[in-house]
């Protein structure tokens, strides 16, 4: 298997509700390191897994949706404790509607998965992997 990951960064608030949270159930910041892996079993005819340029794009504007906002206002979010491994799941199944429709290339339709990982910190990091 073949896989390209490329990076950026969100810078968001929110808060949790359930006592396993403890303090974080109040409003609190976070700022994300966030990788995107593309992988396919073979190169497309350019040799390639995915244009690097349209995934960081493409990752770039899905990040912009989410990045210097208050999750908790968000209606997407209502109810939902926006967790590292939640935030992952939506950074990636974002990213899986703009590979269907077009936005990472042709070639991208033939991807067969996207793994996508929020580092909250140099020691603790979540992933969520899907297949396309």
């Amino acid at each position: 298997m073949f896989s390209v990951t490329v990076r950026d960064h969100m810078m968001i608030a929110h808060s949790f509700r359930g006592e396993v949270f403890g303090p974080a159930q109040r409003l609190h910041g976070a700022t994300f390191v966030v990788d995107a892996n593309f992988r396919r079993p073979d190169l497309d005819a350019d040799g390639i897994v995915v244009d690097i340029g349209l995934a960081t794009e493409q990752l770039k504007a899905v990040l912009g949706e989410l990045t210097y906002r208050n999750l908790d206002d968000e209606p997407t979010f209502a109810g939902v404790n926006t967790t590292t491994e939640v935030l992952a799941r939506t950074v990636a199944d974002r990213l899986a509607e703009r590979v269907h429709a077009g936005r990472l290339g042709e070639g991208a339709r033939d991807l067969a998965g996207i793994t996508v990982t929020l580092h909250e910190s140099h020691v603790a990091w979540a992933s969520y992997e899907r297949s396309l």
